[in-house]
């Protein structure tokens, strides 16, 4: 996405997260027609240290698959590289079978969402400002239409009460659920989730996590960088496990938690859970 302003950092209300997501009793939630992704041997080299190392996985329309691993393993670059926010070094990655290399990035970014660790909104604007910014600069749409997508992002987020006000009256949570609002926004085809929760108090954790969950049971498809392994174990079709720039293993949640097969992916679990 190609914008000319740049978000400094926002404090973290420090107001309690409100976690109520219901539909609307009287329209269902709409769903998602997701893309596939696929990546084929994805290669990124920052000098001589190889960050990812033949990168090979696919990812089936409305699937969701979350990567886990050490911290250095790749797995943010891999996310990167399908977005190119990261110009993969060799391989191919490609969108409902098209080379994403040949797209333009902002056609790229529309057909694939991202939300990172932090939230980059834009303090000194509201909400609704900050979620329009996108859709007239990137998507080209008029002043009123832009308007009446954000608001619709926000009402799916739990948020259209907060549209006019600035992010520093949001909880951490609040405003991660607005980023992922104004990804949505864009209807993109597939999302990408760069540990989202890691940046959220312990408490704030749960509504992210939900509003995820609900994003997947709607056909989005999504791939997952993440710490959290009880989302992964509930909410994934697949998990990857990826250790110094390769995938080591990968399967069904069930086959990776109750019955890891490698030395590293056991050592790494022992860990973590």
């Amino acid at each position: 996405m190609t914008m000319t302003e740049t978000p400094t950092p926002t404090p973290v209300a420090t107001t309690a997260e409100t976690t109520a997501l219901a539909p609307t009793a009287d329209a269902p939630d709409p769903t998602f027609s997701g893309g596939s992704i696929e990546l084929q041997g994805v290669r990124k080299t920052f000098g001589r240290n190889e960050v990812l190392n033949g990168v090979s996985f696919s990812v089936a329309a409305g699937e969701v698959v979350c990567v886990i691993g050490p911290s250095g393993s790749g797995k943010s670059t891999a996310l990167r590289c399908i977005n190119r926010l990261e110009e993969p070094t060799g391989g191919d990655i490609r969108l409902d079978g098209e080379s994403t290399l040949s797209m333009s990035v902002d056609t790229l970014r529309q057909r694939v969402g991202m939300v990172f660790q932090q939230f980059n909104l834009f303090p000194h604007k509201t909400v609704v400002e900050n979620m329009t910014l996108p859709l007239r600069k990137v998507a080209g749409l008029g002043k009123d239409e832009a308007r009446t997508r954000a608001m619709a992002g926000l009402e799916q987020v739990g948020l259209a009460g907060k549209a006019d006000y600035r992010p520093v009256r949001l909880s951490g949570g609040q405003q991660q659920r607005v980023a992922i609002a104004r990804a949505l926004a864009m209807q993109p085809e597939a999302m990408l989730f760069d540990e989202a929760t890691s940046a959220l108090d312990p408490e704030l954790v749960k509504g992210v996590l939900r509003l995820m969950a609900d994003l997947a049971r709607r056909g989005m498809t999504m791939v997952v960088v993440t710490h959290e392994m009880g989302f992964a174990r509930s909410v994934a079709d697949r998990v990857i496990f990826m250790d110094r720039g390769v995938i080591v293993e990968q399967g069904r949640p069930e086959a990776i938690f109750d019955d890891p097969q490698s030395p590293r992916l056991q050592a790494f679990l022992a860990e973590v859970l």
